[in-house]
């Protein structure tokens, strides 16, 4: 096994130092193209979507329980498989507690082309508590491109999707595959994938904070029971 070499703490601490400079870097370019992800244009979404969850039937606009914004994970799992796929459960795992995106108008819901009643005893195998709808039989993994038949061959892949809501009016604004995933879990890490981002005062383009001179996010934060959602 390599690993790190062993050094003084001084040479230590500068070699951190001329690392840090490259992170803040990164830091200010993933600013950078996350507004540039913001300012990504919509499309309507006009097409009538069905799918089953624990109330019955749902249309997408649904699926937004009420808020603005909605993301979608592509949860992998075929009509014929008894559990679901290792690495979509490892990154359903990862989700942290609802509660703070929804206190940003956010909605996260897992969607799979499993019928409801397969995707049912594996959840509660998980014990997760998310949100989880079947698409099955429609098209709607098909019409944004987590599922295809290539030559008869099914081939699914995973995947997260952004939506915004405008009155009745649902748009689809973001998606990302495949490694595109990486890094997803945290609150912070979802909403900056959205058209509204963090909603906070900083955030370009402007006029997409929660209000008119709101202060920062953490003057936001809430333990998660605290919300008023």
């Amino acid at each position: 096994m390599s690993l790190p070499e062993i050094v003084p703490r001084a040479e230590w601490r500068a070699a951190r130092e001329e690392l840090l400079d490259k992170e803040k870097a990164v830091t200010r370019a993933l600013d950078a193209l996350r507004a540039e992800r913001r300012r990504l244009p919509r499309v309507p979404v006009d097409r009538e979507y069905v799918f089953e969850g624990g109330d019955g039937r749902a249309t997408l606009l649904d699926l937004f329980q009420g808020r603005r914004q909605l993301v979608v994970h592509h949860f992998e799992f075929a009509p014929e498989w008894e559990t679901g796929c290792r690495c979509c459960s490892a990154f359903l795992d990862q989700i942290g507690h609802l509660a703070h995106l929804q206190a940003r108008r956010t909605t996260f819901a897992a969607v799979s082309r499993a019928p409801f009643t397969r995707i049912l005893p594996f959840k509660a195998r998980m014990g997760w508590t998310v949100p989880w709808y079947s698409s099955y039989p429609g098209d709607f993994d098909a019409d944004f491109e987590v599922f295809s038949e290539e030559g008869g061959t099914p081939v699914q892949r995973p995947g997260v999707s952004c939506f915004l809501r405008e009155g009745d009016r649902v748009f689809h604004t973001y998606s990302a595959y495949g490694r595109g995933l990486e890094g997803l879990g945290s609150t912070t890490s979802l909403l900056d994938l959205t058209a509204l981002g963090r909603q906070e005062p900083w955030e370009e383009p402007e006029g997409r904070a929660w209000a008119v001179g709101a202060p920062v996010a953490q003057a936001h934060l809430r333990y998660h029971d605290e919300y008023d959602l």
